[in-house]
C-alpha cells in the first residue's frame, strides 16, 4: 500500500510540474507575442493540480481501501490530463 501511495504522490508531483510548465508557457508566449498555450490548457492544468494534491493528501492520511481509491484517483486524473492535453 505505501509504493502505491508513494507513486501517486510522485504522480501529483508530476502534475504540479505540468501546471508550472504550461504557466510559464504562457507567460513566454503572452511577453513574446506567440501563441501559447490557451485559458482552456491552464483551466485544465489548473483543476487537475488541485484535484491531485488534495486527493493526494487525502490518501496520505488514511490507511487500506480509502488510501487505495485515493492514490488510484491521482493516477487516473493524471492520466486523463495527459490524455486530453498533452497526447489528444
Amino acid at each position: 500500500m505505501t509504493l502505491v501511495r508513494t507513486v501517486s504522490g510522485v504522480v501529483a508531483g508530476g502534475v504540479l510540474v505540468l501546471l508550472c510548465v504550461v504557466i510559464g508557457a504562457a507567460v513566454i508566449g503572452a511577453r513574446r507575442d506567440f501563441p501559447g498555450p490557451g485559458a482552456e490548457s491552464l483551466t485544465w492544468h489548473f483543476v487537475a493540480a488541485v484535484v491531485v494534491v488534495v486527493t493526494q493528501g487525502f490518501a496520505d492520511r488514511r490507511r487500506g481501501m480509502p488510501a487505495l481509491l485515493g492514490s488510484a484517483a491521482v493516477l487516473v486524473t493524471a492520466g486523463v490530463l495527459l490524455w486530453t492535453q498533452w497526447w489528444g
